[in-house]
């Protein structure tokens, strides 16, 4: 009792005549001051209860005591309010943990970088000369990012620069840790990097682990049997025969002849399945795989986003050493000395060769840990049958390259809409679900478009690989139409049909067409350079690069083309009709091109539903003037594409009499209310 009394005698103290208590002392007393009798009555609260002093009618002030607090904590009008606070909290915390939940189920798993925009594929001799020594180099690449930035170009691919002798050009590497001192310095590298990345873009360049040079120091250790690099390569006792060196077995090179090639040095053969200069390693040996594993991490390490893999069905040969068998039977042996007169079945596409390359997948997959840094992993797949090139993707739940590089539509010898069609469909139908395409029209060891085909499809495939679903991918000029040089006196000495897609960037119509101001450069230029160049077609406001620039933008912009479904209509001899559309948008893209010669095309016996007239969106034909067309009967030259544009809620690919014609890589759904995409098709 005597201690309940004091605690009421210090409340009292500190609360007589309801005055604050700005010292924040409890038990100081406070003068009382007398009500004024003529003043209503305060609307206090009584907190001591029945029977306690009279010094009970209070008001809350700054700096109570603890005691006082919890008297008016647990009145019920700040008792109510203040729970009812806490389970809105709560309860606006789970709604919100649950919305955060259900948007990451249903949204669909976003584009990388590699996907999201094209990809262009620059042979680095060739592109620009900074320097003054007729060669290109990488600091004039770096000099023309501007122009890259303005394709809307999302990767760069840059072909190899190691130091090599450069026999076949890139394919014989010296030193894989060193930039050949025609394409400038490691600086030169690091500051192109840096560069390359701070306008946004990607980096990936070639790497070709197969072979090296013959004057790498691996090989010149490995002819001496210098320890761990004795059998770095592959090597095999020869017979010998009249003076006359016989090789182990009837295994030839690419290029023609025995893939075996005397070593006077080690007295022995070894094996390369290219030039003699570029003997193959033996990758059945560990210390050459951890070898190659270190020059990748080497590369990554440098702020390389990716790599393209070259070569890499030769990676392994069978140990047995049989010959393989000739293609023609009745062919006399020794005859046999082309590469296509035998079939390649123990030097190509070997048990366990997949297996290395998803070890490189592993090893880069160790530099995409951090977000936004995933590193990208493409193979060159040429001459593979489209069975085997679809291995590349990898299995269900082993992941092997990104994509293997779709060179299908660059290997066309006639242009037709079957032959198009033909390899789209043999591409989407094989490629294994949720998977990603790409397509490319050319490259450094194919003729130019516009030479195989004629300007006039320069448009036409460039509206093509944009509107197809996947990756598009273009070479160095392809975007203005340049063409294959016609000379045939060249400064180098090598198969002039290598060459002839490797002709200097045409930049603009001065000299050497801006590409160099050396007096004589490694290539000649094409001599159509005064009016296929850049600055020219900057100028023309329906030139191939305007046109390129357009479609570049679409892709980028509108989901249709960067996530949509795509339904072929119809193909023959002259056309490919598709559509390109995505559930949630009542919209599609009609593209309707012609390879043939001038042919009419009726819509409405496609697509009974479309519209009499429908807006087009873009054409490759500058003087197809208009801005809609006739679904019943639209005329298209030779050469001419259109895409077309209409609204629309009976999209193709969900109906039934379509749906066998209709493919997605990632499938999406649009939401117009709550703009994003979600998987909740």
């Amino acid at each position: 009792m005597a201690e309940d009394k004091g605690k009421r005698d210090s409340i009292s103290m500190s609360l007589r005549g309801c005055q604050t208590n700005n010292g924040f002392v409890q038990n100081e007393d406070i003068l009382e001051k007398e009500p004024d009798p003529g003043s209503p009555p305060d609307s206090a609260v009584a907190i001591l209860g029945p029977g306690k002093p009279a010094l009970q009618i209070i008001r809350p002030y700054a700096g109570m005591p603890k005691e006082v607090l919890f008297q008016f904590s647990s009145q019920a009008r700040y008792r109510v309010p203040r729970e009812v606070l806490f389970w809105l909290t709560v309860a606006s915390v789970l709604v919100l943990t649950a919305a955060t939940i259900a948007i990451i189920a249903v949204s669909p798993k976003c584009l990388d970088w590699w996907q999201e925009g094209p990809m262009y594929q620059i042979y680095p001799r060739s592109f620009k000369d900074s320097d003054q020594d007729g060669n290109g180099d990488l600091r004039g690449i770096q000099e023309k990012l501007d122009y890259i930035t303005t394709l809307n170009i999302k990767t760069i691919w840059i072909t190899s620069f190691y130091k090599s002798s450069l026999k076949d050009f890139r394919h014989g590497v010296e030193d894989f840790r060193e930039i050949d001192p025609i394409f400038g310095t490691m600086k030169d590298f690091e500051n192109l990097v840096a560069a390359i990345h701070d306008k946004g873009l990607k980096l990936i360049i070639d790497f070709i682990p197969n072979h090296t040079s013959d004057k790498h120091a691996w090989f010149q250790l490995s002819r001496n049997r210098t320890g761990k690099y004795t059998n770095y390569y592959i090597w095999h006792d020869c017979m010998h025969e009249n003076g006359t060196i016989i090789p182990p077995n009837n295994w030839l090179s690419v290029y023609g002849n025995s893939s075996w090639h005397f070593d006077e040095v080690r007295n022995q053969c070894y094996f390369h399945q290219f030039l003699r200069e570029q003997p193959d390693l033996n990758f059945h040996n560990l210390d050459v795989q951890e070898e190659i594993k270190e020059i990748i991490q080497f590369w990554l390490t440098k702020g390389v986003d990716g790599f393209s893999f070259d070569a890499v069905k030769f990676l392994l040969e069978a140990e047995h050493l049989r010959d393989e068998a000739q293609v023609n039977k009745t062919q006399i042996p020794d005859t046999v000395t082309h590469y296509w007169e035998l079939y390649h079945d123990f030097t190509t596409t070997q048990v366990g060769m997949h297996d290395i390359v998803r070890s490189f997948r592993r090893t880069m997959d160790q530099y995409s840990r951090e977000p936004g840094r995933y590193r990208f992993m493409g193979t060159e797949a040429y001459g593979e049958s489209i069975d085997r090139t679809m291995m590349y993707y990898g299995l269900p739940f082993i992941q092997e390259a990104d994509f293997p590089f779709n060179n299908y539509l660059s290997k066309l010898n006639t242009l037709s809409g079957n032959s198009v069609f033909e390899v789209i469909t043999s591409w989407m139908e094989n490629m294994p679900e949720g998977k990603w395409p790409n397509w490319m029209i050319g490259g450094p060891d194919t003729a130019r478009l516009t030479s195989r085909f004629g300007e006039e499809y320069v448009n036409i495939m460039n509206m093509l690989v944009f509107t197809l679903p996947g990756t598009p991918i273009t070479y160095y000029g392809e975007e203005i139409g340049m063409r294959n040089i016609l000379v045939t006196n060249l400064n180098e000495s090598y198969d002039v049909n290598t060459l002839l897609s490797k002709s200097p960037m045409q930049w603009d119509n001065s000299s050497n067409a801006g590409f160099s101001e050396a007096s004589l450069t490694w290539l000649p230029t094409n001599s159509d350079y005064h009016t296929v160049n850049v600055d020219v077609q900057k100028t023309q406001s329906r030139s191939a690069l305007k046109l390129y620039q357009e479609l570049s933008l679409l892709h980028a912009n509108d989901l249709l083309l960067s996530r949509g479904w795509f339904c072929y209509l119809r193909n023959d001899s002259h056309s490919v009709v598709y559509t390109r559309e995505l559930d949630g948008i009542d919209r599609v893209f009609l593209v309707v091109l012609n390879f043939g010669e001038s042919t009419t095309v009726n819509l409405k016996e496609m697509i009974s539903s479309i519209p009499t007239r429908v807006r087009k969106r873009l054409s490759t034909n500058p003087t197809n003037k208009g801005s809609e067309v006739d679904t019943y009967a639209i005329l298209l030259d030779k050469g001419e594409g259109l895409i077309l544009e209409y609204n629309t809620k009976n999209l193709l690919h969900q109906q039934t009499a379509f749906r066998d014609r209709c493919f997605v890589s990632n499938q999406a759904c649009y939401s117009s209310v709550l703009n994003i995409l979600h998987s909740l098709c």
